[in-house]
């Protein structure tokens, strides 16, 4: 049983579809007055995946507006990508049809046991494995900072985008409270959807909704001339960020998506890991018999997250720079190979390097499973 049917629930039916499992009986509790006003994901990767038919955007660039840099920088063999829930969920549904075991079921799941019996709307149904991207684990990790973010689904009354180039990082935007930054994500000339992303310190607040409605108001007319517009859409949604490992299994039940931690702590991104591991899980299922079998734990990533989010925490102005340096100093493939966690203990090398130098040591306690973490935390030169 897959407990909720967003992103995560709706990728970890596919790739059981297509995995071998297709033949056995799967319900997808899904409960429509639930799911976040966000309706779409962007990501990066190099490599076809398996729901790219999802995919409504592709751009082989990106605009980078920080800390005096203003460039366009060509993508190498990385494209950004942009899939909306609509056709995210058409695409599954497609490859679903030769399951007849497959199921959708829309209902409020109001408790997940340990022994795979889920209440929905007051019934209890069980299940053989149950995977959990509703309720989520019991005694999740500490939150480490917070990302909010509004987005506008913007119609203007004359051309103001390139529709072959997204504004991936756009720092014009009075920063307070931590730090803030804008991305576009263009249809075609008139129609694009502008998101205002706010890094939340981990004892700070998120800005209210009408603070992130003016400085989206105030963006579209003071840094992009936009004229007369009109909002069709708005998306937002406050994202926890985590660098310890959250539990996920309990019992016969494994979290999966945001609930399971997949959201990159450093950068809000959680797409492409979803998918890595759905990915996973199927395989698990389909050579062991079980799904706890995910592969390795790249620990380095969380180490490194924990570092960044700890002078981000500290010191939120240095986002701007971190980002600006990266991006001035290699190209953005490699930038992208590394927060894709796709790259060589070298490469992590090479980025930590370029970072700008500070006298930061880290106060918070490192994730319990990296050994010797002092040894590493000299990758943020001093």
């Amino acid at each position: 049983m897959i407990a909720g049917g967003g992103l995560a629930g709706l990728s970890l039916a596919a790739h059981l579809a297509v995995s071998g499992w297709g033949d056995r009986r799967v319900l997808v509790v899904d409960d429509p007055r639930a799911r976040p006003s966000a309706v779409s994901w962007g990501f990066w990767s190099a490599r076809p995946g398996l729901l790219d038919s999802a995919v409504s955007l592709t751009y082989q660039r990106v605009l980078f507006r920080a800390g005096g840099l203003d460039r366009v920088l060509p993508l190498g063999r990385y494209r950004y990508r942009v899939v909306r829930r609509p056709d995210l969920s058409a695409v599954v549904r497609r490859i679903l049809l030769p399951c007849h075991g497959f199921e959708f079921l829309n209902g409020t799941v109001e408790h997940v046991a340990e022994d795979g019996t889920v209440t929905v709307d007051g019934r209890r149904v069980n299940g053989a494995w149950v995977f959990d991207s509703v309720t989520g684990p019991a005694g999740h990790p500490p939150v480490d900072a917070r990302l909010a973010f509004t987005g506008w689904a913007v119609r203007c009354a004359r051309p103001v985008f390139d529709p072959a180039t997204p504004v991936l990082f756009d720092f014009r935007t009075p920063q307070r409270d931590g730090a803030r930054f804008l991305y576009v994500l263009p249809d075609d000339p008139y129609r694009a959807l502008v998101e205002l992303t706010a890094f939340v310190p981990r004892h700070g607040r998120p800005p209210a909704a009408a603070d992130r409605r003016a400085a989206l108001a105030a963006y579209l007319s003071d840094e992009l001339h936009a004229g007369g517009y009109a909002v069709s859409r708005t998306e937002s949604a406050v994202l926890p960020l985590r660098t310890r490992a959250v539990p996920r299994r309990h019992g016969r039940v494994l979290a999966i998506g945001a609930a399971a931690g997949l959201v990159k702590a450093s950068t809000g991104y959680a797409y492409e890991r979803i998918q890595r591991d759905s990915a996973a899980i199927a395989r698990s299922l389909v050579r062991h018999g079980h799904p706890f079998d995910p592969g390795p734990v790249r620990r380095r990533y969380r180490l490194l997250d924990a570092v960044l989010l700890d002078v981000f925490d500290r010191d939120p102005a240095a986002i701007e720079g971190a980002f600006a340096r990266l991006f001035a100093a290699l190209p953005a493939e490699r930038v992208l190979r590394f927060l894709d966690e796709d790259d060589t203990a070298i490469d992590v090398l090479r980025v930590m390097a370029a970072l700008p130098p500070r006298p930061y040591r880290l106060r918070r306690n490192l994730p319990d499973e990296v050994p010797n973490p002092p040894a590493l935390t000299g990758l943020w030169r001093h």
